[in-house]
């Protein structure tokens, strides 16, 4: 993969979460915070972005969401695939939702 599919790739990927993010934070303000693992004062910003601005942010050559599953434990949980997978991922929720949400400075 060159450079330049490399940047497409990111560009499509930070467009389908803005668009994504902001969907969600219109329909339901609080559960997007708890999904998107984002404060009160990012999800605001996101809201309230124009789609030139959307589309500028998304042209950045860094991706914009972040992987959230730091700790072994829940990643195990949301991937695997035993009888219980929707307790897993049931319990996986509530230990995320102890976590504090990330501040982007």
């Amino acid at each position: 993969m060159d450079t330049m599919q490399l940047q497409e790739g990111i560009r499509d990927i930070n467009l389908t979460y803005l668009m994504l993010a902001q969907q969600m934070i219109k329909e339901d303000k609080a559960a997007a915070i708890f999904r998107l693992g984002i404060g009160q004062d990012l999800v605001d910003v996101i809201a309230g972005l124009t789609p030139p601005q959307v589309i500028k942010m998304a042209s950045s050559n860094m991706l914009l969401c972040r992987f959230r599953f730091d700790e072994n434990l829940l990643l195990n949980m949301v991937t695997g695939y035993s009888k219980d997978r929707m307790m897993s991922q049931a319990h996986a929720a509530i230990l995320m939702s102890a976590q504090p949400v990330e501040e982007l400075a």
